[in-house]
């Protein structure tokens, strides 16, 4: 492969956000195929792909961009969107769907910060899709220029990542991100979890029960990272995060709701638990059980998989304490710093899930409790301990 094409890849591919765009486009489309493509004068290249439609198409995997429509967008530099092939009067006698077998169709110009033409977002479905409604057309557009603008800082300024947010186009382009994530994803989200409960009540097959299950699953996952992106768009503005205080007696009880779904979520994984020093404490348990959600999943993502993740709570000297250790290899000094900073990402690490908000919500659900973080980690484990003296 051409090293340039590869080096194009992999920006792609260092950008933590990209599979959640990918995702959020599916789910707010209706879409089966969604992708990114590196598109030249020559070539059609994958560098991100999303195919519930078994289309075959993997990372790396090139097409003749002769007959792609993304080489008319790559010549014209404007979007091309379609709702129904068979009644679009430009494309409907086109060989482009009668070749790929696609009734909805989307393709966004992507470009890198100077200017250069870089590719495409897009996606496919062989059934008709109402993509070209204004909501829909913006969102799309935007998530395609957050990837626009984050190509460049993934090739040149990776070393400066952190600072991203403080960067005044970024900053405009991620709130405006966020907002379509926290906002315009709510309704369909509310219709596909409704639907999905609707269906569990039926009788179904095994086979749908799991792909029911499966779609439930997926919409949770964007819902998470909804609320997570709300947060975030609360703390930005000098809101913080939102409290419902009470003296809370069950707050052990919450935290083992939290292990639980982990446990099933990550059923290879050995979580130890011992929250046998709860007390009674002034706080949102629904805020606490999200904290210790984030850190767990932070743990389970990072931690060595051979070693068991511990959950540990203490109370002392009206002090409550509680801890999530992992084994693995520990996070530099340099770095610790980093971590609870919005959207940040070591160099050169994977997508995993979420948007790299989780540790920047604990630190804030900390902060609103009145209580601290603190991160220890060494060759024997990682610790993250969230402290905060209890009321008396």
């Amino acid at each position: 492969m051409n090293p340039d094409l590869a080096a194009d890849i992999q920006s792609i591919q260092s950008i933590g956000a990209v599979p959640t765009i990918l995702e959020a486009i599916a789910t707010m489309t209706g879409l089966g195929f969604v992708c990114i493509a590196r598109v030249t004068e020559n070539s059609w290249t994958t560098c991100a792909v999303l195919d519930k439609l078994n289309f075959g198409l993997k990372v790396g995997d090139p097409l003749d961009v002769t007959t792609t429509l993304c080489e008319a967008v790559r010549d014209t530099r404007t979007a091309i969107i379609i709702d129904e092939v068979r009644s679009d009067p430009v494309y409907r006698d086109h060989h482009t769907p009668r070749l790929y077998g696609f009734q909805s169709y989307f393709s966004i110009p992507l470009f890198r910060p100077d200017g250069a033409y870089f590719g495409t977002l897009c996606g496919l479905d062989p059934k008709e899709a109402r993509l070209s409604e204004k909501t829909t057309v913006d969102s799309m557009t935007l998530f395609a220029q957050l990837i626009s603008l984050q190509l460049e800082n993934e090739r040149s300024l990776e070393e400066t990542r952190s600072a991203l947010m403080d960067e005044r186009e970024a900053a405009v382009l991620r709130e405006k991100f966020i907002a379509v994530l926290g906002h315009d994803l709510r309704n369909p989200l509310g219709s596909i979890l409704m639907g999905t409960d609707l269906l569990m009540t039926q009788t179904l097959a095994p086979k749908s029960q799991t792909v029911v299950e499966r779609i439930r699953r997926s919409a949770q996952r964007i819902a998470t990272l909804v609320d997570d992106v709300v947060d975030f768009t609360r703390g930005q503005m000098g809101g913080g995060i939102a409290l419902r205080l009470e003296h809370e007696t069950r707050l052990a009880a919450a935290f083992e709701q939290v292990i639980a779904e982990l446990r099933s979520t990550y059923p290879e994984r050995n979580i130890e638990a011992d929250l046998s020093a709860c007390p009674v404490l002034l706080c949102d348990a629904q805020r606490m059980a999200q904290m210790l959600s984030n850190l767990l999943k932070n743990a389970l993502v990072h931690g060595d998989v051979s070693q068991p993740v511990k959950v540990g709570s203490n109370f002392r000297d009206h002090i409550f304490s509680l801890s999530v250790s992992n084994g693995g290899e520990p996070i530099a000094a340099s770095k610790i710093s980093q971590l609870f900073k919005p959207f940040w990402r070591e160099t050169g690490e994977r997508a995993q899930d979420g948007l790299g908000l989780g540790l920047f919500i604990v630190a804030e659900i900390a902060q609103a409790h009145g209580g601290t973080i603190d991160v220890r980690s060494d060759a024997e484990a990682t610790v993250f301990t969230y402290s905060v003296k209890a009321a008396s």
